[in-house]
């Protein structure tokens, strides 16, 4: 991967990352927040799996810009990040003063279940792993898939976290969600 490929993926990322901090603030107070041993558990494999996703090549000519090296494949995956980080937004939209960065529970915490709540569980880490996707298939790399597989085990486990912590606040309303509603893929996961 080179850089132009690094960019391709980084670039949507920022833009994303800059929404993502500037309405951070506009959400509920917090009732209980995830351990920070937990949330470094679950930091480690996305951070390794973004590095071997985004970064380029150590050679020096990976380091120089190639917009030859932007073909079908690459404009491909960038329409499936940016179709990913779409949905993630609209899940953060409609998520609204419940959302936070980490596992937590809100006061006054609702359960949401309309809009990309009503195809997957967790959309935000959904469109996050489709623009993942994408990002791998810029990429074009094997290391971009094993990082894909790292990202995904830490958001299984933030998911489980996080469906323990819901089930117990909601009780049977979470439970009847949890078996209408797939987690993160419909009809796998």
């Amino acid at each position: 991967m080179n850089i132009a490929q690094s960019l391709a993926i980084v670039v949507p990322w920022t833009v994303w990352l800059l929404y993502w901090i500037a309405t951070s603030k506009q959400v509920k107070a917090i009732a209980r927040k995830e351990a920070s041993f937990s949330r470094t558990i679950q930091s480690i494999p996305l951070i390794v799996g973004g590095a071997l996703i985004v970064l380029p090549e150590f050679a020096a000519s990976a380091w120089r810009f190639d917009a030859q090296s932007l073909g079908a494949l690459q404009w491909g995956g960038f329409a499936v990040l940016l179709a990913g980080l779409g949905f993630s937004v609209w899940a953060r939209l409609h998520l609204g003063t419940n959302w936070s960065v980490s596992v937590t529970l809100k006061e006054g915490h609702e359960l949401v279940r309309s809009g990309p709540y009503g195809l997957v569980r967790h959309p935000i880490y959904t469109g996050c792993l489709l623009a993942l996707l994408g990002a791998v298939l810029i990429g074009a790399q094997w290391r971009g898939a094993v990082g894909l597989v790292l990202i995904f085990a830490s958001l299984a486990y933030k998911v489980r976290v996080e469906e323990s912590w819901l089930s117990g606040y909601f009780g049977g309303a979470y439970a009847q969600y949890r078996r209408d509603v797939a987690a993160l893929i419909p009809g796998l996961f």
